[in-house]
């Protein structure tokens, strides 16, 4: 059974700092991509950042280019987000979740090729 388990959330000020991490167990970790996606209140969930299951290839979203960095763990089967320079519109719920399939070769952005999604982890940006 895979669980995910997301933390680091907090309340932040902007031009702060946050590192999310999502702890990963009951898969081969090292196989398989992991997202991040968030969804704020009353939007729809969208995607953040990505990275290959060897994390050697990132993806991430224009909104935060430049100012988020997704990295992994796989001997911790740990995926991470470090976000800087961090802004009110960045205030969301932030869920990890994990690739539906293992070796996947291009990282997917759309959130219906992950699966087994974490419960969540609430940031907040005040301004």
């Amino acid at each position: 059974q895979v669980q995910l388990v997301e933390s680091g959330g907090g309340l932040v000020q902007a031009g702060g700092s946050l590192r999310l991490s999502c702890a990963a167990s009951g898969r081969t970790f090292s196989r398989y991509a992991m997202g991040w996606f968030r969804q704020a209140p009353g939007k729809e969930r969208e995607f953040a950042a990505a990275i290959s299951w060897s994390g050697g290839s990132t993806r991430y979203a224009d909104s935060v280019k430049g100012r988020f960095i997704i990295s992994r763990d796989n001997a911790k089967n740990t995926v991470y987000l470090q976000m800087n320079s961090l802004k009110p519109e960045d205030t969301s719920v932030y869920y990890c979740a994990v690739d539906s399939m293992s070796l996947r070769k291009v990282v997917s952005t759309t959130a219906n090729y992950y699966e087994h999604w974490g419960q969540g982890t609430q940031v907040t940006v005040s301004s």
